[in-house]
């Protein structure tokens, strides 16, 4: 069982606030939000928790990409997989012949592989730790024919909320065009989750001769929380 695995030191589940650095406690008041089954033993190291989409989100996202990918692909890569949100999500749609998901952090990898047995889906997930852009030339370069590529990579800390418009070639430790850039070479069909105040001039700058090429927003509440660009041929637009 879940419950029976044994955390690292960096990786907690807390149940009280008292128990909660000052930093994190507003993300752990919205923990159900994050994951709706955090009652049942849900781990995260505490910078994971920065970077979690909610799952309403991410649940939103997981469908869009399940029905509107393009035909023949089968194999999902969640390239930034954190402590599993989306990659739960995908999982869960059933669209995907495997899901596979990368991560850097050895401990927040820990915490993927054993969010993914609460929500039952860790059968489904193939978990590579290390760097996204070597495992994709490496251990995956044979699925890139059949795959779908989701990023939702760091954005350089909380200061992107500030920004009216948030400028993607300086976004860190990866710029739009690096990401773009690496990933095209191993699949044309990304979806890439930014700010939702991301400079659009700049994401169109690589949708050229992509007439499929879209933004979505997506909600919570009400409130824009971040925004997908589709690029290659997704079904977006119907």
């Amino acid at each position: 069982m879940a419950d029976e695995e044994k955390a690292p030191p960096e990786v907690h589940h807390y149940s009280d606030l008292q128990e909660v650095p000052w930093d994190i406690q507003n993300y752990w008041s919205q923990r159900y939000r994050i994951f709706s089954k955090y009652d049942e033993g849900v781990w995260l190291t505490d910078d994971a928790w920065f970077g979690v989409t909610p799952e309403p989100v991410a649940n939103q996202i997981a469908a869009h990409i399940a029905e509107r990918a393009p035909a023949g692909r089968s194999i999902l890569i969640d390239a930034f997989a954190g402590a599993g949100g989306n990659t739960i999500a995908f999982a869960k749609t059933g669209k995907w012949k495997r899901v596979y998901a990368i991560e850097k952090n050895p401990a927040v990898l820990q915490c993927a592989r054993h969010n993914a047995k609460i929500y039952g889906v860790d059968k489904q997930i193939t978990f590579f730790e290390g760097d996204c852009f070597q495992v994709l030339k490496n251990q995956l370069k044979d699925l890139a024919p059949y795959s779908v590529i989701f990023a939702s990579p760091p954005w350089g800390g909380p200061g992107y909320r500030s920004d009216e418009v948030f400028n993607l070639k300086t976004m860190e430790p990866y710029s739009l065009e690096t990401l773009y850039k690496e990933y095209s070479a191993f699949s044309e069909h990304m979806a890439l989750y930014l700010p939702r105040t991301s400079d659009v001039k700049q994401l169109a700058k690589f949708a050229r001769g992509d007439s499929k090429a879209a933004v979505i927003h997506y909600c919570m509440e009400g409130h824009s929380k971040a925004l997908c660009i589709y690029y290659g041929g997704f079904n977006v637009q119907s």
